[in-house]
């Protein structure tokens, strides 16, 4: 999934108060009613937590492999599973919201609803519990679940998230609101898997929306090239935390 990523990622110097634990708590089974994998930032400082959503008819673990593998300095991962089993079908194959008819085929308008019932839930259990602030927590979703990650960010507009990373994820409904969210949005497209003007709703309900345009055909970034874009998005907008007055030495990122 995740090949020729660019290996090394630091990311930019912010002078911050850090009154939050340096390693979180993990979550909760009994808080989170769905599957998930979770892991501690790599170089023992969970200063972000990266929510992974997988695409339609998929599960979460090729995306607990692909948060493992990306190795984000000071970055906790979270890799979940949606929870509606994609009817007809009898292998591990999930969907974040109704997607078929009776007759199987795709509903053309869905309604996310239930998708960003669940992302509450887990996004109150992060801050409530696991005592990450709303703005370290960064979401990255493929297709369904970028849609997901994309629509979160509008319901929660009055409150700003760390960042979203949606790949080939179109926004389902179109924001109406008077104060656009202010958190920093990549959307990641091949033409053919969005519109052209799929970004036009983004532009009206994001602050900062970052477009980047895919080779035409494929599913997930499969180069070094649509890779760097992502990772140099995530550079400016993960936290960093000082420890004992100095800033942390990152660790690079291995090869994928």
């Amino acid at each position: 999934m995740a090949e020729n990523i660019p290996q090394d990622i630091h990311l930019r110097e912010e002078r911050v108060e850090n009154t939050s634990p340096k390693v979180k708590p993990p979550p909760r089974t009994v808080k989170i009613p769905v599957p998930f994998f979770y892991a501690p930032s790599d170089d023992g400082t969970d200063e972000n937590i990266l929510i992974l959503l997988h695409g339609l008819g998929d599960t979460h673990i090729p995306f607990s492999k692909l948060g493992r593998q990306l190795k984000l300095p000071q970055t906790a991962i979270l890799a979940v599973r949606a929870p509606d089993q994609v009817p007809f079908l009898y292998e591990e194959s999930f969907a974040w919201f109704p997607s078929f008819d009776e007759l199987g085929e795709l509903i053309e308008r869905p309604n996310p609803t239930p998708a960003l019932a669940l992302m509450d839930r887990i996004v109150q259990h992060l801050t409530d519990d696991c005592t990450w602030p709303a703005h370290r927590i960064h979401l990255f979703g493929f297709a369904q679940g970028g849609s997901v990650a994309a629509e979160l960010g509008v319901k929660m507009s009055r409150q700003t998230l760390g960042s979203i990373v949606t790949v080939s994820g179109p926004l389902l409904s179109y924001p109406t609101l008077s104060t656009r969210s202010s958190t920093p949005v990549l959307v990641a497209y091949r033409s053919s898997a969005m519109p052209a003007n799929a970004l036009t709703p983004f532009n009206k309900g994001f602050q900062r929306v970052v477009e980047h345009k895919m080779g035409a055909e494929g599913g997930m970034p499969a180069s070094k090239a649509e890779w760097e874009p992502i990772m140099r998005f995530w550079s400016e907008v993960l936290g960093r935390r000082r420890v004992e007055g100095m800033y942390e030495v990152m660790n690079g990122m291995s090869s994928v």
